[in-house]
């Protein structure tokens, strides 16, 4: 990882959580409209999200054999969580995002909800230039593939 890499994405991660954390822990801070079925609503979409987030980095792992430099297509696996390959090309950044949108459910918070954005509209951009290697590298690359977001982007 490049060097402005590493303090973009510090900054980005320790700036947002100090300003969501600000606004949730505020003492003026007012709970979700829909009280625990939208906390638990929320939270079940960030765990949900969190595991297939793990599940696809696993896909990942497994596709080159150990000490090999070989290149594979990525492809669902036994793992349902891993199904979203038949549709995205970076199902890890769609999870992500599916992640922190639930924690925006969860927390009501508007600054949750553009830590929110601002992630996805990176991983969007990284999303679409491995996306075009992909389509550049193989030849038999799924061309229903989406880069990011089923269907649409």
């Amino acid at each position: 990882m490049p060097i402005m890499n590493l303090f973009k994405n510090c900054g980005y991660y320790w700036g947002f959580a100090a300003f969501v954390s600000y606004f949730t822990n505020h003492p003026l801070y007012t709970p979700p409209c829909y009280g625990y079925v939208q906390i638990l609503t929320g939270l079940a979409i960030f765990l949900m999200c969190e595991y297939g987030n793990f599940s696809i980095h696993i896909a990942l792992r497994d596709l080159r054999p150990p000490g090999s430099k070989e290149r594979k297509i990525p492809v669902p696996t036994e793992n349902p969580f891993t199904g979203l390959f038949r549709f995205v090309s970076c199902p890890n950044y769609t999870y992500e995002v599916g992640a922190w949108l639930g924690f925006s459910i969860m927390t009501q918070a508007l600054p949750a909800l553009l830590f929110a954005t601002v992630g996805f509209y990176q991983m969007a951009v990284w999303a679409l230039g491995k996306h075009r290697n992909y389509k550049k590298e193989f030849q038999t690359y799924p061309k229903e593939r989406k880069a990011i977001v089923p269907f649409v982007l």
